[in-house]
């Protein structure tokens, strides 16, 4: 049974004896002393996909749902839906585009180390791996000696995914970037 305070984005709990997977979360840390630190949750029902908001303060404990978690490998997309391979026993899953959209700027095919949450039979949602390696294929031109400043310009990379990037950093340059920040991590 998790806390609060443990959720991370893509676990599945159980919110009402629904299973719900965790899409956002936001850390509030109140002024007055002694008050405890609030949980403001975003949660997606697997099945009909409806939000629901929650805040909870970091000792609430949540139920975990019985769902399977193995690893799979995407594989194309086509149309509105997105195929994903298990890597042991090579069956595939489907998922629509809407279910994984705040993951779909880190996908590349091929890409491994993708977690598949599967109830009843099927992929309901996804957890990228913590970091994926990205190309650019459009930003300014690189400035030498930039790798000293701060500064930094958009780029656009294979996925369609904008990020900003040191100034130094080329077109063609494969990066690094965090997947629960969207941003820059370093070159790959």
């Amino acid at each position: 049974m998790p806390k609060a305070s443990d959720l991370k984005r893509g676990m599945v709990v159980e919110v009402n004896d629904a299973p719900y997977v965790v899409k956002q979360i936001e850390v509030r840390n109140p002024s007055s002393r002694g008050a405890s630190t609030l949980y403001k949750i975003r949660f997606n029902h697997l099945k009909t996909k409806q939000k629901r908001d929650e805040t909870l303060k970091g000792d609430d404990f949540l139920k975990d749902v019985d769902c399977e978690r193995t690893v799979v490998q995407f594989s194309y997309k086509d149309d509105d839906s997105y195929t994903f391979m298990n890597l042991e026993d090579y069956e595939q899953y489907t998922i629509n585009t809407r279910d994984i959209e705040d993951d779909i700027g880190f996908l590349s095919e091929g890409l491994e180390g993708i977690v598949g949450i599967i109830l009843e039979g099927n992929l309901v949602a996804i957890e990228v791996p913590a970091a994926v390696a990205l190309e650019i294929i459009e930003t300014g031109p690189s400035i030498k000696g930039a790798s000293a400043t701060a500064r930094t310009k958009p780029a656009i990379l294979s996925t369609g995914l904008e990020v900003q990037v040191p100034e130094y950093i080329e077109q063609g340059d494969v990066i690094k970037i965090n997947t629960s920040t969207s941003k820059f991590m370093t070159r790959a």
